[in-house]
């Protein structure tokens, strides 16, 4: 195995993890609207301002994931920001059919980018 190659492939795995989360997002900025009335409804105070907190913590801290910079804790922030996030919008649990089976993607996909997240962890540490 070359010698660069685990540094190589840790500095894609960063660029797409944490890429993933700037994507997230800027998106979010698009649907802020919709997403701000998901949130009152489900109780979150404040929802406008803790969807912009989100959506700059996703970004920021994307971004140092994805320059290696401060990356323990930008993915040790963005755990916290999945735990939070995930029962908030991925609420399989009040939902049926095609629905419900989505939400529960949506679940599967945040705990495997946990496992991401951790491993970055367990790598810078």
């Amino acid at each position: 195995m070359p010698a660069d190659l685990p540094s190589t492939l840790l500095f894609l795995g960063r660029l797409l993890l944490g890429g993933a989360f700037v994507f997230a997002g800027l998106r979010n900025i698009r649907n802020q609207g919709f997403l701000t009335g998901l949130m009152a409804a489900r109780g979150v105070p404040q929802a406008r301002l803790a969807l912009w907190a989100g959506i700059v913590l996703q970004v920021i801290a994307g971004v140092l994931v994805m320059a290696g910079l401060w990356t323990a804790l930008a993915c040790a922030v963005l755990v916290l920001f999945l735990i939070a996030a995930t029962p908030m919008f991925d609420n399989f649990w009040d939902h049926q059919g095609p629905d419900r089976a989505t939400r529960i993607n949506g679940v599967v996909s945040n705990v495997a980018l946990t496992g991401g997240l951790l491993t970055v962890i367990a790598q810078s540490l």
